[in-house]
């Protein structure tokens, strides 16, 4: 039996390894990442990258695109460079940042095409999950007037057929940091971050709509990316009741509409502080690394029935990573995330 293998990476300043024409900046200029150089960085994405293998990858944190640059003119210069069978990229609706959500696959192995869903909201926004280049509206404080919601980095939905003629759904995420960065004072920061914590709350409340149109329809769905949140990971949770992630897998006790993910069971479930982490933060005041669970790949139940593999690639919690150097290195320079892996048994 044969498996699929999807995974999920947010590469920090990929961005900024790359010139206007897509070339890799392959030099000893500094990176955007800390005391790494720009050839550095690149040579650990490379050996990260060829490591997953991975038939397709969902890459938060993508290259631009804008009038002059184009990510996937981007990405598949990497992979050509890198040798990667995921050679092939696509993005789809553009962000308003500098960061995309793309998809770099195997075209040998998946036919995958950006296949947005709901209808694009009116002016004032709609509040029945439209399309996520226009505008949700929720009442985020409930005090009866509902705020209008737009995601700076639209989520990526794709329609995937594999090899095998399976199909399945992916929406890939980056939903908004929670953090108050930039802004000076005790009150106004904690002003800020519920601020933030609320409209990251209403994006999941949107994708959930979403989900579960999908999960109603019977489709065949993967949710995966950086939520910036998870089961316990702010003070601000006991504020709102629960996590965006909570929102996202679902609530409901009906289990045809609930996602899977181990890693986000794992954290809801434990009672001492023991869950798996998918990013490792230095934070100079503290002159201290911390990590959180921000990265997840939840799936619908007629795939969680297959009893696919997750996997985190951490440099320091895997035993199969910790056993080569080279890429427990890698994956450090590469990034300030570590990838997630699904493997699906064919079949799919």
């Amino acid at each position: 039996m044969t498996r699929l293998r999807l995974a999920t990476y947010n590469v920090e300043w990929f961005n900024a390894l790359f010139d206007d024409r897509g070339r890799l900046l392959d030099d000893t200029a500094p990176s955007a990442r800390y005391q790494i150089t720009r050839g550095e960085q690149l040579g650990a994405l490379g050996i990260v990258f060829t490591a997953l293998d991975a038939d397709g990858i969902m890459v938060i944190e993508a290259p631009d695109t804008n009038g002059k640059r184009s990510t996937a003119r981007a990405l598949e210069r990497f992979a050509e460079t890198m040798g990667l069978r995921a050679r092939k990229a696509l993005i789809g609706f553009p962000s308003e940042t500098e960061q995309e959500i793309a998809f770099l696959y195997d075209p040998d192995r998946l036919t995958v095409r950006h296949d947005p869903q709901g209808t694009p909201a009116p002016s004032r926004g709609s509040d029945e999950a439209p399309r996520f280049d226009t505008t949700f509206r929720y009442d985020l404080d409930a005090d009866s007037i509902s705020e209008t919601i737009r995601f700076s980095k639209p989520p990526l939905e794709l329609a995937v057929t594999t090899a095998a003629g399976t199909r399945l759904r992916l929406i890939g995420v980056h939903a908004k940091s929670k953090n108050p960065y930039g802004v000076i004072g005790r009150e106004a920061q904690i002003r800020l971050s519920i601020e933030n914590r609320r409209k990251q709350l209403a994006q999941c409340l949107w994708l959930r709509q979403r989900v579960e149109a999908h999960l109603t329809a019977g489709d065949s769905l993967i949710v995966m990316g950086d939520f910036n949140d998870g089961p316990g990971i702010d003070e601000f949770e006991k504020l709102f009741g629960h996590s965006g992630v909570e929102i996202v897998l679902g609530m409901t006790p009906d289990p045809a509409l609930q996602l899977t993910d181990p890693h986000a069971a794992m954290a809801l479930q434990s009672r001492v502080g023991l869950a798996p982490t998918t990013a490792r933060f230095y934070l100079a005041p503290q002159k201290h690394y911390f990590e959180a669970l921000l990265d997840f790949i939840m799936v619908s139940p007629d795939l969680a029935a297959r009893s696919p593999d997750w996997r985190i690639w951490h440099p320091f919690n895997d035993p199969a990573v910790m056993a080569v150097p080279e890429l427990r290195e890698a994956l450090l320079q590469a990034s300030d995330h570590f990838p997630v892996t699904v493997d699906l048994p064919e079949g799919v």
